[in-house]
């Protein structure tokens, strides 16, 4: 796994995959904007973003152009969500963070926790937080590919839950990653834990590279429904 040492940048050194200029779903109840950050250091096989893994891919746009856009959409957008790839992993996050806040934007940040020490000084810069739970603690060795990022997922999300920060934790969910019942223990979990919100989300085959996951894509929807069932704290999405 890449150093987690924390260091800062210029939102200049913003490294985006992508945008998408309007979104209703990315920050729950809010007009949002998604830039989305390059790179992760996590191979989850269900992985829809493939192309924003690797760090060191030529950007698709740079932070001036998106924040031209950002400016010309001021008072139509209500929000602006860094997404990724793994956002926590640029040094040019928090500035950049900082900067749309001074637009008069509403900030949402989409983590999976893979860096403790860098999300921990991003939380007092975001209004809302997307927390992707990829399994059980346990489990994240084998789905993320990196040993210790369980430990670090769980560390991240104890320091989000405890700053306050609005949030949810969502899964993705596939039959072959989960039962009804797995899932309703893992959901009964974050409860525990301290989370108000437990989000199951759709697989989404585009994206995804992997053949064997894509062919049971239609079985998502009915897996979803009976863990529901099972506990009925959960939300869906998708």
């Amino acid at each position: 796994m890449p150093t987690s040492v924390v260091r800062t940048a210029k939102a200049s050194a913003l490294r985006l995959g992508g945008m998408t200029p309007l979104s209703l779903t990315d920050y729950p109840g809010q007009l949002s904007a998604v830039l989305f950050c390059q790179g992760c250091s996590w191979s989850c096989a269900y992985c829809h973003n493939t192309h924003l893994l690797d760090a060191g891919a030529t950007p698709a746009l740079d932070w001036a152009a998106a924040q031209e856009f950002l400016r010309r959409r001021k008072g139509l957008l209500d929000a602006v969500v860094f997404s990724g790839g793994e956002p926590t992993l640029q040094d040019g996050l928090a500035d950049a963070m900082r900067r749309t806040r001074e637009l008069g934007f509403k900030v949402g940040l989409h983590t999976a926790g893979a860096y403790p020490r860098r999300l921990g000084p991003l939380l007092p810069l975001a209004d809302w937080v997307g927390f992707d739970v990829k399994a059980p603690f346990a489990r994240y060795d084998e789905l993320t590919g990196v040993p210790g990022s369980g430990a670090a997922a769980r560390e991240s999300l104890s320091l989000l839950l405890s700053s306050g920060v609005d949030c949810e934790c969502r899964t993705t969910v596939h039959p072959s990653l989960f039962t009804a019942a797995g899932l309703a223990a893992l959901s009964a979990s974050l409860f525990a834990l301290g989370a108000r919100r437990h989000v199951l989300q759709i697989f989404r085959a585009d994206g995804c590279v992997d053949a064997a996951l894509n062919a049971a894509a239609d079985a998502c929807a009915e897996l979803i429904a009976q863990a529901a069932a099972l506990e009925p704290r959960v939300e869906r999405r998708g």
